[in-house]
């Protein structure tokens, strides 16, 4: 086929996600489609894919995707006429310990809250479904009638199909050399088949190259961090009587089992996996160098859990390549770096279940301009820029894939590739017993051990090791005082003499305030939903500054550059630039006093207001605001002086209890206080006046994005509130996805929780459904919260249960 000249779009890479993209926009209407594969469709990683297809993805909008997936390949086939090998057998997964069968309630749970058939089954019922396995050791298991298996390299082919009948161009053996680059745009493909060469001039781009997605990233001037692992299976020999049967996972023995003519194919996912790179360019429908040694292991408990391996024979032993990220979640989405490059790669084994509903909402993305749902989980901008590292990439990945089976405990953290981002205060934290937990890179003190304790975590689904820590912790920063590095949260300094009117068109709040003035905002969306959670200071007529999540700090800058029109403003990165310590609770003023000659009274230093200070023998700018619901201040320092300023409050706080504390402390006090954390209670998809943020917005300035649904909604009322959960029982723990039960339906779920140590129990938010209803219908109900298969009587409050006139913060 002869490859155009020009193109609306230029998708790179054959595999099931490249064909997916492709499909996906011509059934929006685009035609002007090209798809340029080096070798063939599929030669990559899509065909020696196990094509195991679940519904059920660790939040609701993965759930969403992957359901879609599911729906759409059973449909391919009769529309293009490809056989997709689909087919619903349902899967089980089987506990062997304790900590998994908590785990499996906890998702029997969830996948109920999103709508997905799930049933808990004895040891017993798992036999009569799997005659075959051995079940001593089996505790209990979970079944989904619904999850099924096809045929990946088919699956991929059908969508290419479709996408060819709707006048998309599939071009293979046809490989992409370079691009011609305009500023932040992509203008052109530069293309090689055999001896002839070309260029196609392209408005997007869309980076779907697997294992090279990495290098193609480089080239298109984007960052997507991924690293080839092997992965291993075996197939056996034809076993005599065995017949369709679910799949089979056993995480606690790394392995999954999947029927196919009377086959078993046996894979795994081992603890320790083995990177592999460099990745050769002519590499098509290849495997690697077989490694028995290595999947010897998994093989000796399958004999045991599966004893009809013993006799069979292996037909094939399996090794082939497959991409990893480094927090197990695909990318997708516009590239930070880039206005015009797009990104859907690094599937992490679930690809073929993922690519689905991955290239519908890219497609709706692309369309649009607008993400279709909230995709936070799986959006490229949540990589931060060092994560490109290729040393980097290969530490962590050995880690990622076996995680995908490991047990998913709540606050685990990655042991690899760890140290790398670290606040100037880090050694000092660790002297004093910080016990360091890991975000986008970052270090952080999460809980201080005792001197008696090891400083280490040592993981549950009850309450872990540090618990009475941050118990401590807590009823300090409520009853005294407490100091907390918040130096990994992102500074965003904007400046100009448009700065203002910029940020009032970005921001839902009112930026025309005093110098000193800090305002509580978000970044709206055009429907009114959450892009960003931010507190926004004016330190000049002219400058501002922005403070975001850790997590979310590139995804912020980013959002602002692409809201720049013709405004004379600059946006800069200030993060590394200051470090930033939180002190907090009643006697904050106290400690402050004894380091400061600085008046911090009420009246000169009242909530909501920064200023430059004095501690010890440097100043640091105090922002009087709290993400803990008590007195406090924010120190911000030059990053030079933070040891200095540290050392200064720590000696002094001695006169009045000081204790140091960590950000599980934080999160639990936020929480009693009903503060909303971006990316679990709200997030792009979440409409601010639902949230109950409305408070924040201000309508009576000029037009700004997102005011006009903010005024639509504040018409109907909400659709949904936020409301928070206090459980009656003190025992049980939540964490997030535990289902909401009001007048005994569930209706919702919860978007985060942790454990409120001053209300005396676990505290959940999350959103109930209520269009038409009054705030005093919704609490007339009766609320219980389901927490491991067990229905928890709940209190509900549309008011936090901790202060909720907020005295103790403006005191």
């Amino acid at each position: 086929m002869t490859v155009p000249a020009k193109a609306r779009v230029v998708i790179i890479g054959g595999g099931v996600i490249g064909c997916s993209v492709a499909y996906h926009l011509s059934k929006l209407g685009w035609t002007d489609i090209v798809l340029l594969e080096r070798k063939r469709l599929t030669s990559g990683t899509t065909w020696h894919a196990a094509g195991l297809i679940a519904q059920l993805r660790a939040t609701q909008n993965m759930t969403r995707l992957a359901r879609y997936s599911q729906e759409l390949y059973g449909e391919l086939e009769a529309e293009t006429g490809v056989s997709t090998g689909f087919r619903r057998c349902g899967s089980i997964t089987v506990a062997l310990t304790e900590a998994r069968q908590e785990e499996l309630l906890r998702q029997a749970g969830m996948a109920r809250a999103f709508g997905v058939d799930i049933e808990s089954i004895s040891p017993t019922e798992i036999a009569a479904r799997y005659p075959h396995l051995n079940i001593d050791d089996v505790l209990s298991g979970v079944y989904l009638e619904k999850d099924g298996q096809g045929d990946p390299a088919n699956i991929a082919l059908a969508l290419a199909k479709g996408a060819r009948q709707r006048g998309a161009r599939v071009l293979e053996n046809t490989l992409v050399t370079g691009v011609r680059r305009e500023g932040r745009r992509i203008t052109g493909v530069d293309w090689q088949q055999g001896e002839d060469r070309g260029h196609i001039e392209a408005e997007m781009v869309v980076n779907c190259a697997g294992m090279w997605g990495r290098e193609v990233g480089q080239m298109l001037g984007a960052n997507v961090p991924l690293q080839a692992c092997e992965h291993f299976y075996i197939v056996t020999e034809a076993i005599p009587g065995l017949t369709q049967l679910p799949v089979l996972r056993v995480p606690d023995e790394c392995a999954y089992y999947k029927e196919d003519a009377g086959k078993i194919l046996l894979g795994a996912f081992e603890p320790v996996a083995k990177p592999w790179g460099p990745i050769p360019h002519d590499f098509e429908f290849d495997q690697l160098p077989e490694d028995f040694d290595h999947f010897e292991p998994i093989l000796e408990q399958a004999v045991n859990r599966f004893p009809a391996l013993a006799e069979a024979g292996i037909h094939t032993f399996f090794n082939g390549p497959e991409s990893f990220t480094p927090d197990d979640a695909y990318h997708l989405g516009l590239a930070p770096e880039m206005d015009n490059v797009w990104v859907a790669a690094g599937f992490n084994s679930i690809g073929i279940q993922s690519a689905g509903g991955a290239g519908m909402a890219l497609a709706q993305w692309m369309d649009t301009g607008e993400k279709p749902f909230d995709l936070g989980d799986v959006d490229i901008a949540r990589m931060q820029p060092f994560q490109g590292n290729k040393h980097y990439l290969v530490e962590r990945s050995k880690e990622t894939l076996g995680l995908l089976y490991a047990d998913h405990y709540p606050y685990r953290q990655k042991a690899t590739a760890r140290g790398i981002r670290r606040s100037p205060l880090h050694n000092l934290l660790l002297d004093q017993g910080a016990v360091m937990g890991e975000l986008a890179g970052w270090e952080r003190a999460n809980w201080f051990a005792s001197p008696d304790q090891t400083p280490e975590y040592q993981y549950s689904w009850g309450r872990q090791n540090w618990f009475e820590n941050q118990a401590a912790e807590h009823h300090a920063v409520r009853n005294g005082v407490g100091m907390y590095d918040m130096t990994s949260f992102g500074k965003i300094r904007v400046e100009g003499p448009d700065a203002c009117a910029f940020l009032n068109r970005v921001c839902g709040g009112q930026m025309d305030v005093a110098a000193g003035k800090i305002v509580y905002t978000q970044f709206l969306n055009s429907r009114g939903g959450i892009e960003a959670d931010v507190t926004v200071t004016r330190l000049s007529e002219t400058a501002y500054l922005i403070v975001t999540p850790a997590a979310t700090r590139l995804t912020d800058e980013t959002w602002l550059r692409r809201s720049l029109r013709d405004e004379f403003a600059i946006i800069t990165d200030v993060t590394s630039g200051e470090a930033v310590l939180a002190i907090m609770g009643p006697r904050a003023r106290d400690l402050l006093t004894l380091v400061s000659p600085d008046n911090v009274s009420n009246e000169a230093h009242p909530f909501g207001m920064a200023r430059t200070i004095e501690i010890g023998m440097c100043h640091a700018r105090a922002h009087r605001v709290t993400y803990v619901g008590e007195l406090g201040w924010e120190l911000y320092v030059p990053t030079e002086f933070a040891a200095h300023v540290f050392e200064v409050l720590l000696k002094a706080g001695e006169q009045v209890g000081l204790k140091l504390c960590g950000l599980h402390m934080m999160d639990s006090c936020r929480i009693e206080k009903a503060f909303r954390h971006f990316g679990h209670d709200i997030t792009c998809e979440d409409h601010v006046i639902d949230a109950g943020l409305g408070f924040a917005v201000k309508t009576d300035k000029p037009a700004f994005t997102g005011r006009d649904a903010v005024l639509r909604r504040k018409e109907t009322g909400p659709q949904a509130r936020m409301v928070q959960f206090l459980l009656n029982d003190p025992q049980p723990l939540l964490f997030h996805a535990e289902p909401i039960l009001r007048d005994g339906d569930v209706v919702g779920y919860l978007a985060s929780g942790n454990y409120g140590h001053t209300l005396g129990g676990a505290v959940g938010l999350g959103y109930v459904p209520c269009a038409g209803q009054s705030a005093a219908e919704v609490l007339a109900s009766s609320y219980e919260i389901e927490v491991a298969g067990q229905r928890i009587p709940a209190t509900a409050s549309l008011r936090p249960l901790y202060d909720p006139k907020s005295e103790r913060v403006k005191c």
